[in-house]
């Protein structure tokens, strides 16, 4: 879970369908805490890669943070426009991120290094 403000990601583990683990106190929401960013960046939409790692689009520095699946910030991806909002990953070999930059309107498509994770949903 991206929550949007604070810029941090949350993690919850999935028990069965619509069950969800709840991590203890001090956590206020039962969450695992994968990364907190500092300084003035705000989370907005995610994807997830093949190999588990979390691409959170974020907000006022415009960039992809790519976040470890164990947790911890691998790397930010500068985008041109500092509102880098939501991200997703399409094309034959999955490896086509297409990229919404808002404060400029427009849609974006760049060669990703690592496929992106298959939806459950998904063929």
């Amino acid at each position: 879970m991206a929550e949007t403000e604070t810029a941090r990601l949350w993690a919850f583990d999935v028990l069965a369908p619509g069950v969800l683990s709840k991590a203890p106190f001090p956590s206020p929401h039962g969450g695992r805490l994968m990364v907190g960013l500092g300084g003035f960046q705000r989370f907005d939409s995610l994807a997830v890669d093949a190999a588990g790692n979390v691409c959170v689009a974020t907000l006022v520095n415009g960039s992809v943070s790519v976040v470890a699946p164990g947790g911890g910030l691998i790397r930010q991806i500068a985008m041109p426009d500092m509102f880098c909002t939501n991200i997703c990953f399409g094309g034959p070999d999955r490896k086509t991120a297409w990229l919404t930059l808002s404060g400029s309107g427009r849609l974006v498509a760049m060669t990703w290094p690592d496929p992106g994770l298959r939806l459950a949903h998904e063929a």
